[in-house]
């Protein structure tokens, strides 16, 4: 397979490969010898600020949906489905961004996902109804899933072996932050301009970020990977201009397969790729199933179900993002030092451990689901930061955009089925239920994770060859 992949890559040149193999392992050295410096806060900011409009185009409709409840006579049922339908478009998006990111480059394919979710943001301000708000939110939904996995990949392939945990998770910080700012205006407007104005208020930054991503420089692992040498050498060249300091690094040796071998989602379910991507799948359903099942619905259970006022029931969702960034801001100065595999276990089990009770005798008390709801969240959402770092670590370059994309696709599953799931078994069976579901499906996600492949301070071509 290799001999073949090589003569169809090189048909010209029987050696030619080495050549270029050669070249392409001095490049990563360098790369990799470059500490962090001013040159990596600009492609980190302004991708970033693409990841917060993602976080509020998947939150605002979270505050509107108390107001819709009576606007538009919802069902819970209703809710649910209206809550599922972004991470249906989400699931679409992925796969399609995915499978860009490999073939445009990880630039361009995350500036036109952040032009989706900009331009339907103002569709769905001006819905009127159940049936349209799904379709609208169906459709952002495409980039809103196309974006994550993009930027991340690009995000980690900047990156260098040392310090790259803190490096990545600093940039991650910027999507809760987007949730919690999603979270206090939506507490703050929507009482008072409507349920719409957090869609409207996404446009025209939204449509001004989607520009400067377009401008950022492409990948070099990217470029790289498609033997455009000369382009990977010039952004290089910049990264070094930047700083003087080095840490020398020698150049990895590439085999010939992986320089040669295509971008193919097969791969995924190769011999040495197989087990990595069914853990890593298990984890990401798991993690998102809870999080976003708590975080799409409880400022309504806080309303309908405890009966709390508009704002009271909004300003309670607050501080559960809050909780989220103060535990994250912990991770980053620790998650290169304790590792992905370690914190990923706690906080399944922390979370688990605090919802449990809930489930089991607690729930008829809306002070104490407060305080073990935002504490279960706020610990648990940060394995899903996490998993934006360790995702594209575990992939080469030539399937990190598609293998991260694919992970995503299966957040975007267990977030469509929580919320409707919720929905359902609220009625069913009450809302101690639904905690008691959770706690178990996190002890699912903190057996899993035993099973993953540690990666900190590890250069990205060491892991995954």
């Amino acid at each position: 397979m290799a001999a073949e992949l090589l003569a169809e890559t090189y048909p010209e040149a029987g050696t030619a490969w080495r050549d270029d193999a050669a070249r392409a392992a001095e490049l990563i050295a360098r790369i990799e010898s470059v500490p962090f410096s001013k040159w990596h806060i600009r492609p980190r900011v302004i991708m970033g600020t693409a990841t917060f409009f993602d976080a509020l185009s998947q939150l605002s409709l979270a505050s509107a949906i108390p107001v819709l409840v009576g606007l538009w006579h919802l069902t819970p049922a209703q809710v649910g489905y209206l809550l599922a339908a972004s991470y249906i478009g989400q699931f679409a998006g992925a796969l399609i961004f995915g499978w860009l990111g490999e073939k445009i480059g990880r630039v361009m394919s995350a500036s036109y996902a952040t032009l989706i979710m900009a331009a339907i943001s103002l569709a769905c301000a001006f819905t009127g109804n159940f049936a349209q708000m799904f379709v609208c939110r169906l459709v952002q939904g495409i980039g809103v899933g196309g974006e994550m996995p993009v930027a991340a990949t690009y995000i980690n392939e900047l990156s260098r072996a040392h310090g790259r945990g803190r490096f990545f998770m600093m940039y991650e910080l910027i999507f809760p932050i987007g949730f919690f700012a999603t979270a206090v205006l939506g507490a703050q407007l929507v009482p008072l301009y409507g349920w719409n104005v957090l869609f409207m208020l996404a446009v025209v930054p939204g449509l001004v970020i989607a520009y400067f991503v377009s401008r950022l420089p492409e990948s070099p692992r990217w470029l790289i990977r498609r033997g455009r040498f000369a382009e990977a050498e010039a952004i290089i060249r910049e990264i070094e201009a930047s700083t003087e300091k080095r840490n020398p690094v020698a150049p990895h040796a590439l085999s010939a397969a992986a320089f040669a071998q295509k971008s193919r989602w097969s791969e995924l379910f190769s011999p040495f790729y197989r087990y990595r991507t069914l853990i890593v799948w298990a984890i990401w359903a798991t993690a998102y199933g809870v999080t976003n099942g708590l975080n799409n619905w409880m400022p309504t259970l806080y309303n309908t179900v405890y009966h709390l006022p508009l704002r009271t029931s909004l300003n309670a969702a607050l501080l559960t993002n809050a909780t989220q960034i103060l535990v994250l801001l912990v991770c980053v100065f620790v998650i290169d030092r304790v590792g992905r595999k370690a914190w990923m276990i706690a906080c399944f089990v922390i979370g688990a451990l605090l919802l449990a009770p809930l489930g089991l005798f607690g729930a008829g008390d809306v002070t104490r689901v407060i305080v073990l709801v935002t504490l279960g969240y706020g610990v648990m959402s940060t394995v899903n930061t996490v998993l934006y770092l360790y995702t594209p670590e575990i992939y080469p370059t030539r399937m990190r955009a598609i293998g991260t994309a694919a992970g995503t696709c299966w957040l975007r599953l267990a977030s469509a089925a929580g919320p409707a799931v919720v929905g359902v078994m609220m009625v069913a069976h009450g809302i101690s239920s639904v905690f008691l579901m959770f706690a178990g499906v996190a002890l699912i996600g903190a057996v899993a994770a035993t099973q993953m492949v540690e990666t900190r301070n590890r250069r990205l071509e060491d892991i995954a060859p």
